[in-house]
């Protein structure tokens, strides 16, 4: 899992993090190729109204073959039951994740503690 996020630029998830990522995780989907795991995604929910998606990733070289679009369709099936989903798309991939069903939310607000990531995400200054 390591070697699919580096593969796309994802450095700082160490094994530690990634392990306690998913053991925190309630729906997880992983996606193999000859015993390779080449892709996943999670997802928290209350399993009743709400639901959030983390880590659609796909590894650098299996990109382009369908597999996010499964990844996608599989955690939604997981979470058919839940009347709200939501996630973050990484900047460049909401039409992907348009595509799924998915469209731009309001209301939505977030904070980061990175002041990077708030330039990067956040409307306005990107103050936390």
């Amino acid at each position: 899992m390591k070697e699919v996020y580096e593969s796309v630029g994802w450095t700082k998830h160490t094994e530690e993090v990634i392990q306690q990522v998913f053991e925190a995780s309630n729906v997880i989907t992983l996606v193999f190729c000859d015993g390779r795991i080449v892709g996943f995604g999670r997802a928290l929910s209350d399993g009743v109204f709400n639901a959030a998606i983390y880590d659609v990733v796909v590894h650098r070289d299996f990109q382009g073959h369908g597999i996010g679009k499964a990844i996608v369709e599989d955690l939604l099936d997981q979470l058919q039951h839940i009347s709200c989903v939501h996630l973050i798309a990484t900047v460049g991939n909401e039409p992907f994740y348009q595509q799924a069903g998915f469209k731009k939310v309001k209301t939505a607000m977030g904070r980061y503690r990175s002041r990077d990531l708030a330039q990067e995400y956040l409307e306005g200054d990107g103050k936390r």
